[in-house]
């Protein structure tokens, strides 16, 4: 029977105890593994089914102004000329606002009561879409919702980082993920519900019970949130101190410490974070490659439109058939991570995935076969699916010699990959509706340059590889590498 492990202060940080930690505090025996799988599976019934149904509602609010489009929405408004673009483009902007100054704060705060916050302000902002009348008032609502909207998806991945250690997070980042494809696929559904049964209801266009009827759902999802998330490890606050004893705190501090690879600095501060995920090469590339893949992802607000296209029947059969692509883009991306989890390995997966979607595009591009372009959209949401969970944790890995600089590092990376966002819409020119050639081939491109991000990282890690182990040779210690 081993000793119990000591408990974790309630009021220090996660982070102060995993710096003091020295190797070996807890005995990693059988019991201690036993342990370890059941923290995990704890982690697995708790943190992750809030943080995904989370992540559901924030992709929800986000993009249900796609589902919206089929409806009276640019007619109401008057939107003419590229203004539905802008107003899709402009919520980046404030997304990258947002995004690195509240990392930041995250590291210094309860994640629970600062998520939930935040999920509970965008969720208003968007049910006040329904209220607009104007293209003005449109933006408006859009970039406030886009700063709202920000703290969640890199504050989480952080919190996950946290609990998970780097054989682990690649499946969870992946089902927390699919919360995105799993809202993409029923937004379409739901859409066509609200659109069929409530379009007239009580003087309200159907786009606007859309957006009230998400919003509400959204808000008490962060309520439940604010009593549910748990807190960072170290800390015996919320429902952390309920759910996971003080054995069990201290070896999740433990475990993710023994994980970290070896190349840790001791400045704990969040401006030395902050400028060495600014100074770090790494950063820069894979800010690049996520941007790409957001690029290739720009299809995502204009795909009911692409699939009016194809002609298959009414706007609620339109809307039906954009559902199947996503959900098989979501089991994909499970057997994509639980591969890389498995194997120890990142950059051929993404690269491998964005292949796949050069593939769909190259279809779509080369025919007008309708059975042919809608199997197409099949395989470049799978690849482009299965290609983003995996960049996130790649990063998050290769660049946290802090948590600090993990916290900066990924808000730099997940904020420079929004102006794919901004610039893809501008991709979708009405004129070429419903092919929109341009715009696939410009995402072909990008998808491209994605796996050529992946070949240069791979390069790059295998030679910090290297270095670390010629620093650790004869000293009798294996070091932590790199995931490749």
């Amino acid at each position: 029977m081993t000793e119990k492990p000591p408990a974790a202060p309630e009021s220090q940080h996660v982070d102060d105890i995993v710096a003091e930690k020295d190797q070996g505090t807890i005995p990693w025996d059988d019991e201690t593994l036993w342990q370890e799988k059941r923290l995990v599976r704890k982690l697995d019934m708790t943190l992750m089914p809030m943080v995904w149904v989370l992540y559901l509602f924030n992709y929800l609010d986000r993009n249900n102004i796609a589902q919206a489009k089929l409806n009276s929405f640019e007619e109401d408004l008057n939107l003419h000329g590229s203004q539905y673009n802008t107003a899709i483009s402009i919520l980046n902007v404030g997304y990258m606002l947002m995004q690195l100054p509240s990392n930041m704060i995250i590291t210094r705060v309860r994640p629970s009561i600062y998520i939930a916050i935040w999920v509970c302000v965008w969720s208003c902002i968007s049910a006040a879409t329904g209220a607009v009348h104007t293209y003005g008032q449109l933006i408006a609502v859009r970039l406030l919702l886009g700063i709202a909207e920000a703290p969640f998806f890199p504050g989480v991945f952080y919190l996950l980082s946290c609990w998970y250690t780097k054989k682990e997070l690649a499946l969870r980042t992946a089902v927390l993920y699919s919360g995105l494809v799993l809202a993409t696929a029923f937004s379409g559904l739901l859409a066509a519900g609200i659109f069929s049964g409530l379009d007239g209801s009580r003087g309200l266009a159907g786009w606007q019970w859309l957006f009230i009827i998400e919003g509400a759902g959204s808000f008490v999802a962060g309520i439940v949130a604010l009593f549910v998330l748990p807190d960072f490890p170290g800390t015996a606050t919320g429902s952390t101190k309920w759910l996971f004893s003080d054995a069990e705190r201290a070896l999740a501090i433990e475990r993710v410490r023994r994980d970290q690879v070896s190349n840790q600095e001791s400045d704990r501060s969040v401006w030395f974070g902050l400028k060495s995920a600014v100074k770090d090469p790494r950063v820069a590339v894979f800010a690049l490659m996520l941007c790409a893949n957001h690029t290739a992802y720009g299809f995502n607000n204009f795909y009911p439109s692409i699939v009016r296209g194809f002609n298959l029947g009414s706007t609620v059969v339109t809307l039906l058939c954009t559902a199947p692509p996503y959900i098989i883009g979501a089991l994909i991306a499970f057997a994509v991570a639980w591969s890389s989890d498995r194997m120890g390995e990142r950059g051929y997966h993404i690269g491998g995935s964005m292949a796949v979607a050069v593939l769909g595009f190259v279809i779509s591009v080369s025919t007008l076969n309708t059975p042919a372009r809608y199997f197409s959209s099949f395989l470049y949401i799978c690849g482009c699916f299965a290609a983003n969970s995996l960049v996130y944790t790649w990063a998050a890995s290769a660049v946290s010699q802090t948590p600090e600089k993990r916290a900066c590092a990924t808000a730099i990376i997940n904020l420079t990959s929004q102006f794919g966002n901004i610039w893809s819409p501008y991709f979708f020119r009405d004129g070429d509706e419903p092919r929109y050639l341009l715009a696939m081939i410009l995402m072909m491109a990008f998808a491209g340059l994605s796996i050529v991000c992946c070949g240069i990282m791979k390069w790059t890690l295998k030679r910090d590889n290297r270095k670390l182990l010629a620093r650790y040779e004869g000293a009798g210690e294996q070091p932590n590498l790199h995931v490749l």
